[in-house]
């Protein structure tokens, strides 16, 4: 049979054989190889359960290998389907028959599913657990060479043609190296994959590829997976009018209770002594990067790649990236806080509050307390300086290009990673629909790209269904604004209480206390809101229909980012530019509800917005580390107590890799630990003017994050499909959004918020050492205002309660400042990206030479086709 016919399914007399299966490039149907008939009729072995289980014909002298192998000690297993069922007096005391249908169906979908598994080519064997009320079926799949050949091409998976020399892609360890510095984060770890030259698999040239001479060895684990997986999701079980298709649809349907690839074996060591480079890749993980005592040596990626896939490996790569670079951020912030420190002595505004005595008598904070002297606020006018200095002014301008750049050099990282791990060029342009829409899809139309039937969802229906998701979304941000206000007008009636306490401490602390009170309950509602928002936004996206896991994946993130983004900014926002901007004076004061409006407390509103930020972004810092901790240990548990009361007494010495990887956790991947980066990204970022300690304590996070991640993905987790991707996705326009906004944000709060600008025009109009700026900034009640006569209160008003004219002149500073910080920052990030090209010199040249290499390796098809062309052209 020649290789069209293999590959079309094609006997010798032209017959096509029919399968079920959908989604492939052939009108929707997959055509294996049929070089395993042969085998098959020669197979004498007798199986037990000829539907499930393909029977191997070995040797005499079956090999017991227990691993990643069938029972012949050759076969590789590239995946396990698992499925439990419970006896039969357990069924029936379950109920009337409805769960007993619902296991028939189950059934049956498995058994058209094998069946269909069998006829594409793949090997099967099964092996089962059991007690007196469970048995829990182990199928154990793996895909023969031409299997591999066949969809390898079709998947167009990457073929090695050229070894070529490892790059060091590390920065830090290139100037290290040039400055002659020993490198203390370096470390050799074993069986490093070499690096290729490499170009799009064809089976018609596989001599030209290394190492095809090997059919054991040369696709990887990971690629065995990658094609096993295309093939289960591809194969129907159903009708195909239903689209009934794919494992993923089995597994949320409950005929399988899992499907996972197997890891490469325990991450253990071994109790005997071993040799470093015989080490799986899972013990290689663990051993030089999981484990905590590695917090400060460079992360293996291209292991980590190799385990776990490029979409894996491209998010612990940006997650070391952005870490490295929150280092220098780190240091500077500490230096300013740190120079405020030392500088506190030195700030005359403060000083003459402390000193001033009963020289300021302030007006009272509501309508029942009483006046009070400015001094009494001395202690928070010298810690108000901490946070609002010319330093924390020089942090904010340096964290706005800080994050620019960072995100002009993650671009070129990230493309030279992409080259690296071959998938610069991938895209998806035959994604498959999502099992959930197949499954609730009202019509099936042709794809006209494939010419593929595929389940069909109007777009005008769909488009109605986001708009009104949109007005769901738009509600749930009310109810988080109303709860805003209620914290507010709940933190004035703390402080009121406080106030009115008579205690001299809980007088002159009143607005501190209410504002770490109030922040604690935000926090509080914060998380509570953001999981039931997830769980609303999931429903929400999935009733939208969106065609492919792509589409849904962005809908759903968008959706989530933009509600926690309220969610975690909004009171932040509040204090930084809304709070004690409409407070009014005496005889004319703002209220809200009857309550007078919040006015900034006597440090300044900098030093609340700080508090604020330290107990939401530390707090949900803290507790998301300790669900990390024990969320995953606690289900890991109770899945091997499953598995346990299963086994029995009858686990065997030497336990088995199906089992156990069933009794780890379901990988979640990858949403919520860049949800929760990227909102870190946007405290440091938005709002640092205020919070000079916001890098360092993202840089301790970060640190622990990374080794909390790797032990979840290497010990705790079933090992993911690996997926391909050559960027972080929409994650990626997520943080220019906030970069853009950071630069904003910080301009506002260096011009209103802080008192910066303020003392500046002061020392350039009246007096460069600030004497007498207190007094200065303080305005008299007017006349009329009888219930305390001459009290101040801090504005630019005359004794009418009108602006004056040092307001005026200071708020057309502030909207210069505003309109030259932006621009400064956003021209200087264009010179950054013109200047800084996204794509290396040095790898154009190495993406220029791996051309050059393919067109090689493809030229005999190049010369064919120009022969096969000449008598049509003459």
């Amino acid at each position: 049979m020649g290789d069209r016919e293999v590959l079309l399914g094609m006997d010798a007399r032209g017959e096509a054989h029919t399968t079920d299966s959908y989604g492939s490039l052939q009108n929707g149907d997959f055509f294996p190889p049929r070089c395993f008939s042969a085998a098959s009729l020669e197979d004498d072995v007798r199986c037990d359960d000829p539907i499930h289980m393909r029977c191997i014909k070995g040797d005499n002298h079956m090999v017991s290998k227990m691993g990643n192998y069938f029972r012949d000690g050759r076969t590789k297993i590239d995946f396990v389907l698992v499925w439990e069922i419970r006896s039969r007096h357990k069924q029936r005391g379950k109920g009337k028959g409805n769960g007993i249908c619902e296991d028939r169906e189950s059934a049956e979908w498995r058994d058209k599913f094998v069946q269909n598994l069998q006829s594409a080519g793949l090997l099967l064997e099964k092996e089962e657990t059991a007690n007196e009320k469970k048995t829990i079926h182990f199928l154990k799949v793996s895909a023969p060479w031409d299997v591999l050949v066949y969809y390898a091409e079709e998947l167009c998976l990457r073929a090695p043609l050229q070894a070529q020399q490892h790059l060091d892609l590390n920065t830090s360890s290139v100037v290290l190296k040039r400055l002659c510095i020993p490198n203390l984060m370096m470390e050799s770890v074993p069986n490093r994959p070499l690096d290729y030259y490499t170009c799009a698999f064809r089976k018609s040239k596989m001599n030209r590829f290394l190492g095809s001479e090997d059919q054991d060895t040369y696709f990887t684990n990971t690629q065995r997976h990658q094609v096993v997986y295309e093939i289960l999701a591809r194969t129907v079980y159903g009708k195909k009018k239903r689209t009934e298709v794919g494992v993923d649809r089995l597994v949320n349907e409950g005929a399988y209770t899992a499907a996972y690839p197997l890891h490469e074996g325990p991450f253990q060591l071994p109790s005997y002594e071993i040799c470093s480079d015989e080490l799986n890749q899972r013990q290689v993980l663990h051993y030089y990067w999981a484990r905590w005592c590695k917090w400060y040596k460079y992360q293996p990626l291209d292991h980590i790649r190799e385990y776990f896939g490029e979409k894996i490996a491209l998010y612990f790569a940006w997650l070391g990236f952005y870490t490295a670079w929150l280092l220098p951020a780190a240091i500077v912030g500490t230096l300013v806080f740190v120079s405020g420190v030392m500088s506190m002595d030195t700030n005359t505004p403060a000083e003459d509050i402390c000193n001033s005595g009963a020289k300021y008598p302030m007006c009272p904070l509501c309508k029942t307390c009483e006046a009070w002297n400015m001094s009494d606020i001395c202690t928070m006018a010298k810690l108000g300086y901490l946070f609002d200095h010319p330093g924390t002014v020089f942090f904010s301008v340096f964290m706005s290009f800080w994050a620019v750049t960072f995100l002009e050099f993650w671009k070129r990282k990230m493309a030279t990673l992409a080259h690296h791990w071959d998938c610069m060029d991938f895209h998806e342009e035959e994604e498959r629909p999502r099992p959930e829409f197949a499954a609730t899809a009202p019509t099936v139309e042709e794809n006209p790209v494939t010419g593929v039937k595929e389940p069909y969802f109007p777009e005008k229906t769909r488009l109605s269904r986001m708009f009104t998701g949109s007005m769901v979304i738009i509600l749930m941000l009310c109810v988080v604004i109303i709860f805003l206000v209620t914290v507010v007008m709940c933190r004035g009636v703390i402080s009121v209480m406080m106030y009115q306490s008579g205690s001299p401490v809980l007088r002159t602390e009143a607005g501190t206390i209410a504002n770490i009170c109030s922040s604690i309950v935000n926090l509080g509602f914060i998380l509570f809101m953001g999981q039931v928002y997830t769980a609303l936004a999931e429903q929400l996206t999935k009733w939208e229909m969106h065609r492919t896991q792509t589409q849904h994946d962005n809908a759903f993130t968008l959706k989530v980012f933009i509600f926690q983004f309220v969610n975690f900014y909004s009171s932040p926002f509040y204090v930084a530019f809304f709070k004690g901007r409409f407070v009014g004076y005496p005889t004319n004061y703002g209220t809200l509800f009857g309550m007078r409006n919040e006015d900034c407390g006597p440090g300044g509103c900098l030093i609340e917005l700080a508090e604020q930020l330290f107990i939401i972004m530390v707090g949900k810092q803290l507790i998301n580390n300790i669900q990390e901790f024990i969320i995953p240990k606690v289900k890991a548990w109770r899945q091997k107590r499953t598995l346990a009361s299963v086994l029995g007494d009858n686990e065997p010495d030497e336990p088995r890799r199906w089992e156990e990887d069933y009794k780890l956790v379901p990988c979640g991947g990858l949403f919520e630990e860049y949800l929760e980066m990227v909102l870190q990204f946007g405290f440091i970022t938005i709002f640092v003017a205020a919070f000079p300690l916001a890098p360092l304590f993202a840089l301790l996070n970060n640190w622990v994050e990374i080794r909390l991640d790797a032990h979840k993905f290497v010990c705790e987790y079933r090992r993911p499909v690996a997926e391909r991707a050559q960027n972080i996705g929409v994650w990626f326009n997520i943080l220019e959004a906030l970069s853009h906004l950071s630069v904003i944000a910080n301009a506002f709060l260096i011009a209103f918020t802080s008192d910066f600008l303020p003392r500046l025009l002061y020392q350039y109009k009246f007096s460069n050492d600030l004497n007498g700026y207190v007094n200065f900034t303080l305005a008299y009640a007017p006349l009329n205002y009888t219930d305390y006569p001459r009290c101040r209160y801090k504005a630019f008003r005359d004794n009418d309660g009108t602006y004056t004219l040092f307001y005026w002149e200071l708020l057309a500073v502030r909207l210069g400042f505003i309109i030259a910080f932006e621009h400064v920052v956003f021209f200087v990030l264009r010179a950054i990206d013109w200047i800084v090209p996204d794509v290396p010199e040095s790898l154009e040249l190495k993406i220029k030479r791996e051309h050059y290499l393919a067109k090689q390796a493809l030229a005999e098809n190049q010369e064919a086709l120009l022969q096969a062309t000449r008598p049509l052209d003459s």
